[in-house]
């Protein structure tokens, strides 16, 4: 019997982790198990940027994994998912991703990903990039990563915010081919 298919999301400490919630909401709508790992960053992120809490964001995922858990299951390429999404992602973390020096879960699921050849989303929040920034981003690129950005798109005439986090979303869901309704299809 086949296991469900997974995929893992990680939430690291840059503002925007309205996405992470987002996208944890909008998987819930599909057949594919989510796991969880949170850094502390963005625990205390979330404190400031929502309502929700802590207890609340990890109930959102099928499996949540403490990011000091360093044995968890996603930490292994035998694991198989689908890839992972960091969303959002600090410099930071994909500082460590880049340099292959990890130092906690999120990291180091994000390393094995890479290593195994699966998709590897960043949705990279950080403005104004400076040199090292962008050659961590480079090097990312380059080793496999994908480097997504969350920008919007205007072309769809988003009316609030929500539908610019909503477009956002299912761009980084079009990457992994999952049927979403949040995009404003381009038509010409």
């Amino acid at each position: 019997m086949e296991s469900k298919s997974r995929i893992i999301i990680g939430i690291s400490g840059a503002s925007g982790i309205i996405y992470g919630i987002r996208l944890l909401e909008e998987l819930s709508k599909t057949d594919l198990e989510t796991h969880l790992v949170i850094s502390k960053s963005a625990e205390l992120t979330l404190s400031h940027e929502n309502q929700l809490k802590s207890s609340e964001l990890k109930k959102l995922a099928d499996v949540y994994h403490p990011v000091a858990d360093i044995g968890a299951s996603i930490s292994s390429g035998s694991y198989k998912t689908l890839g992972m999404i960091v969303a959002p992602c600090s410099i930071r973390t994909a500082s460590e991703i880049s340099s292959g020096v990890t130092s906690n879960l999120l990291t180091r699921s994000a390393d094995v990903t890479l290593k195994e050849r699966r998709k590897l989303v960043l949705m990279v929040r950080e403005s104004p990039l400076h040199t090292g920034h962008l050659r961590t981003l480079t090097n990312l690129s380059e080793i496999g990563a994908i480097i997504a950005p969350p920008v919007p798109a205007f072309y769809s005439k988003p009316k609030n915010i929500d539908d610019i986090i909503n477009h956002n979303i299912g761009r980084i869901l079009d990457l992994f081919d999952i049927k979403n309704e949040l995009v404003d299809r381009w038509n010409g």
